[in-house]
Parts: structure tokens; sequence; C-alpha cells
């Protein structure tokens, strides 16, 4: 009876150890903690990847409307050349001359197609600028020259010498000007 009498107190003994102590409980512990900071960080990962992807997304809608709208960018500019030159011949063309019967088909006849060459334009986005009588902005404006003025405000565009044009809200072409300055 007394060797059974000591495995009772040994069992006494080891049901009072603590938990902390128990050499299965610990190791558990920490693997769970460990599995739920493995858990949390795929979260994160996974919610940064979702937002890098709007991201992506948004950037592709925005350069893909960028494209649609400014697609027209290079003809248009080729295309400013040839209502310079039309505008051009429509005021080299002398009024007795317009007035000429001979020549009043003509004349009508290009006075139309510049109409109908800015219609297109307008259709497509396409803007003259408005440059004389307003100030010097050298995001629309190419100043060519200072004239000295005593009716302006210096840095006020005087002179138009070739238009300049606006595609959507974008500059197609700087309009080159002749701007006032103080006289000497």
């Amino acid at each position: 009876m007394s060797e059974d009498k000591q495995n009772i107190e040994n069992m006494e003994i080891v049901d009072e150890l603590p938990e902390d102590a128990a050499p299965g409980g610990d190791a558990a512990a920490e693997r769970i903690a460990g599995l739920e900071n493995e858990l949390a960080a795929a979260k994160q990962d996974a919610l940064y990847a979702h937002a890098e992807t709007q991201n992506v997304r948004r950037r592709l809608e925005k350069e893909l409307a960028d494209a649609r709208a400014y697609a027209a960018t290079a003809f248009a500019r080729d295309m400013l050349s040839v209502a310079d030159n039309l505008g051009r011949a429509l005021q080299a063309i002398p009024a007795d001359l317009r007035e000429d019967e001979k020549f009043k088909g003509l004349v009508a006849g290009l006075e139309a197609t510049g109409r109908e060459l800015e219609a297109v334009f307008g259709r497509n986005g396409i803007e003259k600028l408005v440059s004389v009588g307003q100030p010097l902005d050298p995001n629309k404006h190419q100043a060519m020259m200072e004239v000295p003025s005593t009716d302006a405000e210096p840095g006020t565009v005087l002179v138009e010498m070739q238009a300049g044009y606006m595609i959507k809200d974008r500059l197609l072409r700087p309009a080159l000007v002749s701007v006032a300055k103080k006289p000497d």
C-alpha cells in the first residue's frame, strides 16, 4: 500500500502544476498567436492588393478617356495650317474683286469652306483663343515682340499674328502675339 500511496501523492503533485508549466500548452498558444498574426497580415495584403487593383483600373479608365478625347490632336494641329492658309487667302482678296461678279462665287465658296472648317473644329472640341486685349498668359500665348504703348497696360496683347487654339481643356497651339510695354 505504501506504493499506491506514493503514486497518489505524485499524481497530486502533477495535478497541482500550473498551466504555464504544462509542456504542450505554451507551444499551442504561441502557434495560435502566430497564425492570428499571419491571418491579419494576409487580410492587410489582400486589402492593399484590392486597392491597387482599383487604382490601376481608374488610371486605365482615365487614360482611355484621354485617348478618346485627344486622339485627333495631331490631325487637328495639321488642319490648323489649312485653316490659316484659307484665312490668309480670304484676306488677300481685295474688296473690289469681292464685288466682281466673276469672283463672287469663288469668294462665297472660300467663305463657306471657312465656316464649315470652323464648325468641324467646334464639333471636335477645338476652340480659337481670344487673345487681343487680354493679359499675356504664357500658358496660351507666345510673345513674339513687345511694342511701346501708352493706350494699353504693359503685358496686354495688342496684336495676334497667329491664332491660338485649345482642344477641350488642353492647348493645341499657342497664339503668337505682340505685347504692350511701357514707352521708353
